[in-house]
């Protein structure tokens, strides 16, 4: 539908140049919600603000929103490009793809100090050189444990400029003990630089091993036989370490490979990253409101290598895209020599896309498997129920006491059919002393709603769209007026079970409804109804726990509750007050000195 706004942006949009350039989109609020760089301004801006059949859904969401744009002409479209990239790292738009270099990468740190040292660390921060991102811890710390290995380098933070004794991994062959003081920097150095060079070739250490059998000969001619053995046994190192890898390819060259997998508006981009044959990492990115491969491409690539230093020669890729041969200019600007992008068609990089390609299908099913099977389950239970809508945050409650002691209740949150534990929370009963599940329901859902009344706590911030209770009939009732009095029309039902405590119908005014065994929501009414219950359950165990060692201390002569409390609240545990001598029992504030001997006597005597 064109509405004023939109049709007032097209005719902005129209006056637009006909050269590359990068656009901004603002909303209301003049906040930056999109930026792209376009090769003719105008053409690529103008669609947006035409028919919206062609968009994704997450692109008619950001029409929606833009109220004004912005734009930046360049020289060519290299230049957009790279004003792009610089822009979207500034301003991180909520609708362009963001793939921030945060904690879930792990890098190769080489420390800045004088005696240098190699370590897996997960962030960026500290000063000294770095190898990375990468998306697999495994990849980087068995890596690191690789180098230290052949070239016997320590993992230890001693200063090494004093002598101090070795430990075990120089007697077991392990490390060069810098620390005994008999190694020279410019030794300890060269061994640091050719572990470095290994890790940076992925560990497949061709290239190494040449260059230290032409140093082992060297030094062989010169006489220096204990040099030379040392080389020789990063060798055998080396050569032992790779012979373990698999190699997956015949390409010496260093190349990426880049597929996606896509359903519906869903896609999974998977990424292998080949060094000398050997695949050294990868990764995998979910989208939602994807159009096309060639769009997601355009934003994607773009986005992944800003945040890498390290730039393969070529990139094997599934589809073409009208951005590459920009893109391979920055990367092979970033790179420092010539990147290509190749959709090979034949042969083994073929073989290699379609590996890829297999990857990013097989973790799309498994996330649109799991997600649709819970969507089921709410569409299932929203139709069972009634509801016009599937209940996307569900609330239970359940009460549980022993013979009206200790009288408790559980309150567990579904989102979206899941367990959101932050949001769980625990009730004492406080308005009367007995057994009255209908009472302790009303009280519950009571305080709970006084709760969003006042606005203070997170996790009662947020009506939910279903409430379901433990019970049938009664606590409808009991609820159901609790509800009318705080002016809220939320849906409520109770959660049947049968003689053999599983559940089997819902409780609705009007009568049960029956579940179906077979069917989806009844395995998440199942679900919730059991998790309610442990919740609830646990709570009041704990609960009754700590009154039976109240009990038994309010029996010693001088302890009341109160002392009984303070001194559980110290100690922790009854074997910890039984354990403890006269002077540790006083310094506990309400603790005479007469109260402490008879507590000691009482343990003793019994």
């Amino acid at each position: 539908m064109q509405t004023p706004k939109k049709a007032e942006l097209k005719a902005k949009a129209n006056t637009l140049p006909l050269l590359p350039g990068v656009y901004i989109m603002k909303d209301s609020a003049h906040n930056i919600i999109y930026i792209g760089k376009a090769r003719k301004l105008k053409n690529r801006v103008t669609q947006y603000f035409g028919s919206d059949l062609n968009h994704a859904e997450k692109v008619r969401q950001m029409v929606e929103r833009v109220d004004d744009f912005d734009y930046i002409i360049c020289d060519n479209e290299f230049e957009a490009l790279t004003l792009e990239n610089s822009l979207i790292k500034q301003h991180q738009p909520k609708y362009n793809i963001l793939l921030k270099d945060d904690k879930g990468y792990h890098y190769v740190r080489i420390s800045g100090e004088k005696w240098r040292k190699i370590e897996a660390v997960k962030n960026n921060n500290l000063s000294g050189e770095y190898l990375g991102p990468f998306n697999s811890a495994r990849v980087v710390k068995q890596s690191v444990d690789e180098a230290r290995k052949i070239f016997k380098l320590p993992d230890c933070n001693r200063s090494f400029d004093k002598y101090s004794k070795p430990c075990l991994n120089f007697h077991i062959g392990l490390c060069m003990a810098p620390c005994r003081a008999n190694i020279s920097i410019n030794e300890y150095n060269e061994a640091v630089d050719e572990a470095i060079s290994f890790i940076k070739k992925g560990g497949s250490g061709s290239d190494d091993i040449a260059a230290l059998e032409q140093k082992m000969n060297e030094a062989a001619d010169e006489l220096n036989f204990e040099y030379a053995a040392k080389l020789r046994d990063r060798i055998n190192s080396i050569k032992r370490i790779t012979e373990k890898q698999k190699v997956i390819t015949t390409l010496s060259v260093q190349h990426d490979v880049i597929a996606t997998a896509l359903v519906g508006d869903k896609s999974c981009v998977q990424i292998f990253r080949f060094k000398n044959g050997y695949l050294s990492d990868q990764e995998h990115y979910f989208f939602d409101g994807v159009a096309d491969r060639e769009s997601l491409y355009g934003e994607f690539i773009q986005q992944y290598y800003t945040v890498r230093d390290d730039v393969p020669k070529e990139i094997l890729i599934d589809c073409g895209s009208e951005d590459y041969p920009v893109i391979a200019q920055w990367l092979s600007e970033k790179r420092g020599n010539n990147v290509t992008f190749t959709i090979p068609k034949i042969g083994e990089r073929k073989r290699l896309v379609e590996m890829c390609m297999q990857n990013a299908a097989e973790h799309l099913s498994h996330k649109i498997e799991r997600s649709l099977k819970e969507t089921s389950a709410l569409n299932e239970l929203a139709e069972l129920l009634g509801m016009a809508n599937p209940p996307r945050y569900i609330e239970a409650y359940d009460i549980s006491n022993t013979a009206g002691s200790e009288n408790v209740a559980g309150m567990v949150v579904f989102k979206d059919a899941r367990p959101y534990k932050s949001a769980y929370r625990k009730f004492k009963i406080k308005g009367f002393i007995g057994q009255d599940d209908y009472a302790s329901m009303a009280e519950t859902l009571d305080r709970r709603f006084c709760e969003y009344e006042k606005g203070e706590d997170e996790a009662f911030s947020r009506l939910p769209d279903l409430i379901l209770l433990d019970g049938g009939k009664g606590q409808l009732s009991a609820v159901k007026a609790v509800m009318a009095a705080h002016n809220l029309d939320i849906a409520v039902f109770g959660m049947v079970k049968d003689s053999k405590h599983r559940t089997n119908a819902i409780a609705a005014t009007g009568g049960n409804i029956v579940i179906k065994a077979n069917r989806r929501a009844y395995t998440l009414i199942t679900n919730i109804q059991d998790e309610v219950h442990r919740f609830a359950i646990g709570y009041h165990k704990s609960r009754r726990s700590k009154a039976m060692l109240n009990s038994t201390l309010t029996e010693i002569k001088g302890v009341g509750k109160k002392t009984a409390d303070a001194l559980l609240k110290h100690f922790k545990t009854l074997s910890k007050i039984k354990q403890a001598t006269l002077d540790e029992l006083i310094e506990v504030k309400g603790v005479s000195k007469t109260a402490a001997q008879n507590i000691i006597k009482h343990f003793k005597n019994n």
